[in-house]
């Protein structure tokens, strides 16, 4: 039977460029061009773009799309301006987590950015109540991030705006070109470097990669890489580093994402209890040896359970690391931790969250 999976407007494009894709969540994602090392080095040195059209993507329109959005993420979303894009979590009415992404406020309408892809009964019950329609526009809204150092220089000759007035976190809130490709250019992304996400129609999908991976010379990369890429920036991800319904953002360490005397948003009451006194934290361990632990291991002190870990990743630039949440006492740096192994333990350091950039000066470097 065939695959039910969507491909997205870049799938052909990639594919002609040698890359391969895996199932999940209802799409094929880009998952590599063979050459883990290759691509690595292109983002971390200079510059890669992949495929992120599989990200879950919301318009808000009416004269309540602010408001709407503000109730169903922790972030301050009431005061965002025009052009101004906000991160952070989407929770219940407990305060628990059930996503994390992106607000993008326009002039007209609100774009919401999850993970998730059944988040419309969410929606619409947390607007109860408002003039608001909210559509998913996955589907309408492909998109292609930049990450590397050289992201700016090599865009900024095509692109139809300047590139040094567009601050970190914002975007343009007017389609542009690109190489002459209509898209909308954000200054966002997924992998710790300088970087922008592209938007564009499917229709003009496959003319942006030509730009992107032509006159721009990106190199093409595919999840293979972002596991590592993102656990060496301390990102995360749903049903990776945390399940729906289970923890609150102090868990994750989104303190300062969490905006409690901001807009009315679900859970806000329920999130000042926690706000003073988090019993967790999330830190990147450094671990041990040359045998990677498991997703979900124990994390101990003196065999005492002391936290979790939800993403272990090699990384070329530090070894074997892994992202935990783990009790609030413990979660300092150079304390020592065991990780649970499937015939024992391993030895690991607790780290900064980002290993690689903990004050994320590379994402927001002005050149």
């Amino acid at each position: 039977m065939e695959s039910e999976s969507r491909r997205s407007p870049f799938y052909a494009s990639a594919e002609a460029a040698g890359g391969t894709h895996m199932e999940e969540e209802g799409w094929f994602w880009l998952d590599s061009f063979g050459d883990f090392d290759g691509e690595y080095e292109a983002v971390r040195n200079s510059l890669g773009v992949w495929d992120v059209s599989p990200l879950n993507k919301w318009e808000f329109t009416g004269p309540d799309a602010l408001e709407a959005a503000q109730r169903v993420h922790a972030n301050n979303i009431v005061g965002l301006q025009v052009g101004q894009v906000r991160y952070g979590a989407f929770c219940d009415t407990d305060g628990l987590m059930i996503d994390d992404g992106t607000i993008y406020r326009l002039e007209d309408r609100v774009w919401v950015m999850t993970n998730g892809h059944d988040r419309l009964d969410h929606f619409t019950q947390a607007a109860s109540g408002l003039d608001v329609s909210i559509e998913n526009i996955t589907l309408n809204m492909p998109h292609l991030g930049l990450q590397g150092p050289n992201a700016r220089k090599a865009l900024d000759p095509v692109c139809g705006i300047d590139l040094s007035t567009l601050g970190y976190f914002r975007f343009h809130p007017e389609l542009t070109t690109v190489g002459g490709v209509p898209c909308y250019v954000s200054r966002t992304g997924f992998g710790g470097e300088l970087g922008y996400e592209l938007f564009c129609a499917p229709e003009v999908a496959a003319d942006l990669w030509d730009v992107v991976t032509g006159p721009i010379g990106a190199r093409p990369y595919g999840v293979s890489i972002v596991e590592t890429l993102r656990v060496e920036a301390g990102l995360v991800v749903l049903g990776y580093d945390y399940q729906e319904h289970e923890i609150t953002p102090f868990d994750l360490s989104f303190d300062k994402m969490v905006a409690l005397d901001g807009g009315e948003f679900l859970g806000r009451d329920a999130l000042r209890s926690v706000a003073d006194n988090p019993p967790n934290r999330f830190k990147t361990v450094v671990i041990d040896g040359d045998v990677l632990p498991d997703y979900g291991a124990e994390v101990t002190i003196d065999g005492r359970p002391v936290g979790t870990l939800t993403s272990p990743a090699p990384s070329p630039k530090f070894g074997l690391l892994g992202m935990a949440i783990l009790e609030t006492a413990v979660a300092v740096d150079g304390q020592r931790v065991e990780v649970a192994l499937e015939d024992g333990t391993i030895g690991a350091t607790v780290a900064p969250l980002s290993i690689l950039d903990p004050e994320k000066r590379r994402p927001r470097a002005k050149a």
